[in-house]
């Protein structure tokens, strides 16, 4: 593991293996890490082709420093472009989970000639706003209002509940994508379970169409939920991931 340095003190975790181009970033999802299931797969397939790879922590995530309820999207934005900058060469195809692929959405739109493709995995772009308007009960709506802060279960690993701030849902507006056209016109590859308590699967549609892209392939997993990492759902992003490379 490697650490990069922030302006204001901060560290951000990666790991990077050197291969051929293009590489593959993988951007973790919200309160997730660079260790789960999806990116650990990517690492060893990337290896065994001799692909460049990279995954890391954002702010306040897994290895990285921070307190992960004092991070943003704009935060989180900052360190992809960070390793995208510093760490990666070449072109990269950006696989984002969840969260990351509200990110990897943001990362084309900032550097568009430096990324290949897109990979979304119940990508979630403005998924702050809705969490503002359909996700928290009216008492944790008054939580925020009121003392800038509320709890939400953890319904994944029985960890500790998620702290959602005001400062998260509030600037997280600033990232929105789903009002107008996204502008990337490279491949894209959505990959979303029908079952997905989270993300609704429409959502990948939604963003399939507002792609500036014509090159958008959806699919819909019937029995897949949110994390899509079992075998079957990670046979299905290997072979993805194929397409995009031929």
């Amino acid at each position: 593991m490697s650490e990069l340095s922030t302006r204001d003190g901060h560290t951000v975790a990666y790991v990077h293996h050197p291969g051929t181009s293009p590489g593959v970033l993988f951007c973790a999802g919200f309160n997730s890490n660079m260790q789960g299931d999806k990116a650990l797969f990517l690492e060893q397939w990337c290896l065994a082709q001799g692909r460049q790879f990279t995954r890391f922590d954002y702010f306040g995530h897994g290895e990285s420093s921070g307190d992960f309820s004092e991070g943003t999207i704009g935060r989180w934005l900052d360190d992809a472009l960070r390793v995208l900058d510093e760490v990666t060469e070449g072109k990269q195809i950006v696989v984002g989970s969840s969260m990351g692929g509200w990110i990897a959405l943001l990362l084309s739109r900032q550097r568009p000639d430096r990324i290949a493709a897109l990979v979304g995995l119940a990508a979630a772009p403005d998924f702050t706003r809705r969490l503002a308007t359909q996700g928290l009960s009216p008492a944790q709506q008054a939580a925020v209002r009121d003392q800038g802060y509320c709890e939400i279960d953890n319904c994944y690993d029985d960890g500790e509940p998620y702290r959602i701030t005001r400062q998260l849902l509030e600037e997280g507006e600033a990232h929105c994508l789903l009002d107008s056209v996204i502008p990337y016109k490279g491949p894209v590859l959505l990959i979303q379970g029908q079952q997905d308590p989270d993300v609704p699967w429409e959502t990948a549609l939604n963003v399939a169409q507002l792609l500036e892209s014509e090159q958008v392939e959806v699919t819909l997993i019937k029995d897949a939920e949110h994390r899509l990492s079992r075998p079957q759902d990670l046979e299905v992003l290997a072979a993805g991931l194929q397409r995009l490379l031929q």
